[in-house]
């Protein structure tokens, strides 16, 4: 049986209601047209596309806090859907939306095409799985988050590396990826400042680019350009 400390704090953690985090999640799954079109594109191109759009993002989040006119019409149409620590005119943090642009901006700039896809796409699709698992059906605490949330993070992430590209499906990049997603469930549920959008793909990115180097040294990441 859940213990009753376990399931004050799990709902403490969840600031928007179940029907508004759904939707949230929603909007959140369009950001795997990121992934998926830059699969097709440069480097280069990429960057070209994301950070434009993401200079605009942060440009109006930090407008928010300091511009009346626009903190109304902000808080009008997006004021719904996001989270208590969101909206604290003290701290000043960014949205999820700017994280998870910014998220995009320093995969695409620090990482080998393949390992940025496959660890953006696990924060797209796990993160949002983890969510609505963990806010639905979350009953035992596991660091910050729930046990529940973490499995569906950690399941849904395998998923995505055994679909998203590989270099040379090579046995090894898979269990590479299981190490990775399994990192990233862990890091997810840690009680860190970090917004996770920033820390769930940069902590796969790293794993994975460090244990192709340790398993598949010999291997070329850069023939999927």
């Amino acid at each position: 049986m859940p213990h009753g400390s376990d399931l004050k704090h799990l709902e403490q953690n969840a600031t928007i209601d179940y029907r508004y985090e759904i939707v949230r999640k929603g909007i959140h799954l369009f950001s795997l047209s990121i992934p998926t079109i830059y699969f097709f594109i440069s480097q280069q191109l990429a960057l070209c596309l994301l950070l434009p759009i993401t200079a605009a993002f942060i440009g109006v989040d930090v407008a928010r806090y300091y511009i009346p006119a626009v903190s109304r019409w902000f808080y009008r149409w997006f004021g719904w859907l996001l989270r208590r620590h969101e909206t604290d005119t003290s701290r000043k943090q960014l949205t999820g939306a700017s994280n998870v642009l910014i998220s995009a901006c320093l995969c695409v700039l620090l990482f080998p095409k393949v390992i940025a896809i496959n660890a953006f796409t696990i924060l797209i699709i796990s993160d949002t799985t983890s969510a609505l698992v963990g806010r639905r059906f979350g009953r035992h605490r596991f660091f910050a988050k729930s046990l529940e949330g973490s499995l569906a993070f950690f399941i849904s992430a395998v998923m995505v590396i055994l679909i998203a590209p590989k270099v040379s499906r090579l046995p090894a990049e898979y269990v590479i990826g299981i190490i990775a997603a399994a990192i990233g469930a862990v890091v997810e549920a840690l009680p860190i400042r970090i917004d996770d959008n920033l820390s769930i793909p940069l902590a796969v990115g790293f794993s994975l680019w460090w244990l192709y180097m340790l398993l598949l040294p010999t291997l070329d990441l850069a023939l999927l350009m």
